[in-house]
């Protein structure tokens, strides 16, 4: 904790203190009755919460290996994920090559040469499989995660609450749409009806179709499309979306991976940058 007087060391103070602590999100200021002020990574009940800038959280990194077109591995071992977008996979012991996937590795292999970026957080830092998740700057400012869906070599994929640049990475992925570069000129990501979809089908895909009904559960929100096929939306996401009749009745393209329980199929939609009007 840090006792100041003078208001022109509050930055140099603050950045000392999240120095300090590499991976804090936020910084309280306390004034006691002597007008006395201080700043603390730690909350009281007097104590308010200081908005900071995005670049306040940018920290700067070695990089190692670039795993794929979305993943790369810090001097530490630690994996990072770019946060709000997906390449297609590359082969692995555990996963055959989606078409594009390799592109998008060369390209980030090639901006990474000199092997230093800045990462910066979003409100969750780690996914499922405990890699970090991060937007990841180059030391010229770049942004690659908006890069990659640019130059259209990754798609949206944004889930709450890590919505930070969401904005701006859409308007790139709909310029590089428009232009038809990489991924949206590949005839495997072209949309194809929901009726053909088979238990072959896997990675990120396209569909169309048109939502018959709507369908909730404590858990979940579904748009029924028929007796085989919905998309599900979680009730505490709904607040992104309109209201969901206004997709009934309408053409749809949905985009995401399909999961499958017997014969029935469903694609989990975190974001309404998922579903677009047709």
């Amino acid at each position: 904790m840090f006792f100041i007087k003078k208001h022109y060391v509050i930055g140099t103070i603050i950045c000392s203190l999240i120095s300090q602590t590499a991976f804090a999100r936020d910084i309280y200021r306390n004034e006691d009755p002597q007008g006395r002020i201080t700043y603390s990574d730690i909350a009281t009940t007097e104590s308010k919460k200081i908005k900071l800038s995005p670049q306040t959280y940018r920290y700067l990194h070695q990089v190692t290996k670039i795993y794929d077109g979305d993943t790369i591995v810090l001097e530490n071992g630690q994996r990072v994920r770019l946060l709000g977008i997906n390449t297609p996979e590359i082969e692995s012991r555990y996963r055959k090559s989606e078409p594009g996937g390799i592109a998008a590795k060369k390209w980030l292999q090639r901006q990474l040469r000199n092997k230093k970026v800045y990462l910066e957080f979003d409100q969750e830092k780690y996914d499922r499989y405990k890699r970090l998740l991060a937007h990841v700057y180059l030391p010229n400012g770049q942004h690659l995660n908006t890069a990659l869906v640019e130059n259209g070599l990754a798609v949206l994929n944004l889930i709450p609450p890590n919505l930070r640049h969401a904005g701006i990475m859409l308007k790139a992925q709909q310029r590089a749409e428009e232009l038809g570069l990489g991924i949206w000129s590949i005839s495997a990501y072209k949309p194809r009806p929901l009726t053909q979809i088979s238990e072959k089908t896997n990675g990120w895909q396209r569909y169309t179709g048109i939502a018959k009904s709507i369908k909730h559960s404590r858990k979940y929100s579904r748009l029924i499309f028929n007796h085989k096929m919905d998309i599900r939306i979680a009730n505490d996401s709904l607040p992104l979306f309109p209201e969901l009749k206004t997709y009934l009745g309408k053409s749809l393209e949905i985009r995401g991976w399909i999961s499958r329980k017997k014969d029935h199929y469903s694609i989990r939609i975190h974001h309404p940058s998922a579903i677009l009007f047709r």
